[in-house]
């Protein structure tokens, strides 16, 4: 067990992005260990705060981390006899909410720190997602980073394409136009992306997919990179309004994209919650 409290608990793992299960004693019948309203936030590995302690924090542990191990986004209540059964003599009885938070984001690397770079990142920052921001340059990044993003100062940025997961989303926009082919070839070589947009013109992808078929990429997996990037109906030049619309494709795919699996067996979440979305 930590000696963090539940509430610094959660903004801690909402900051990193990470699942937990938030339990709550919301009912209590006799004696009891905790008074309703105890907390304890539980995540795969570490325990945070208390609802009592003994055997019945160990079997709501239990809970929990089954539902962290099955992906569970529903809430669940259950009630328990403190008695024999439990190992406990307090002879009264609770109930425990189980709540599920910290549900799969999406996962973004931004390759590059230019004018684009710095319009998109607090658009992409103000999202439920995580993204890492690349760049070899350390003085183009702006000074405070947007809150929740991930700064990678790397002088080989593409060592960086190997550390996402699958189903992750890469937007490439660098200062170096052979930089950007050599993001592109390993991102379409994984092939396992849910979006993979590169800055630039008609002209540039006729360019990039000439080379990158004589490097044997094959015509299928090319149709995958998003070259123009953005929405077409967000039209102008300043890095801005380009900014937007390559937020708004993001936000679009992702969506459009709900339910589908990952390669690696995942669910893609959907980026925006029910309240804001259309009907299906």
């Amino acid at each position: 067990m930590s000696n963090m409290s539940w509430i610094d608990a959660l903004a801690d793992l909402k900051q990193r992005g990470e699942p937990c299960v938030l339990v709550s004693v919301v009912e209590e019948q006799g004696s009891t260990p905790r008074d309703a309203g105890a907390k304890m936030v539980v995540e795969r590995e570490r325990l945070h705060d208390s609802i009592g302690g003994g055997h019945l924090e160990f079997e709501a542990m239990r809970i929990a981390r089954e539902m962290l191990e099955s992906r569970s986004r529903a809430a669940r209540l259950e009630r328990f006899a403190l008695g024999a059964s439990l190992g406990q003599c307090c002879g009264g009885a609770t109930v425990l909410l189980f709540e599920p938070l910290g549900q799969p984001q999406a996962r973004i690397a931004l390759f590059g720190a230019g004018h684009v770079g710095r319009a998109l990142a607090p658009l992409l920052a103000g999202l439920p997602c995580r993204l890492r921001w690349i760049d070899s340059r350390a003085q183009e990044f702006p000074d405070p980073l947007p809150a929740g993003v991930e700064q990678v100062i790397d002088d080989e940025p593409l060592d960086e394409v190997e550390r996402m997961p699958a189903g992750s989303y890469f937007i490439v926009m660098t200062h170096d136009h052979q930089l950007d082919l050599r993001l592109a070839e390993a991102i379409l070589a994984r092939n396992d992306f849910t979006y993979f947009g590169l800055i630039g013109s008609k002209s540039k992808r006729a360019r990039f997919e000439h080379r990158l078929r004589e490097r044997g990429l094959a015509a299928e997996t090319l149709q995958r990179m998003r070259c123009p990037m953005g929405l077409p109906e967000v039209k102008g030049k300043l890095p801005l309004e380009i900014a937007i619309s390559i937020a708004g494709e993001v936000i679009a795919t992702y969506n459009a994209r709900f339910g589908e699996k990952a390669q690696g067996g995942e669910s893609i979440a959907k980026l925006l919650p029910a309240s804001r979305r259309g009907p299906a």
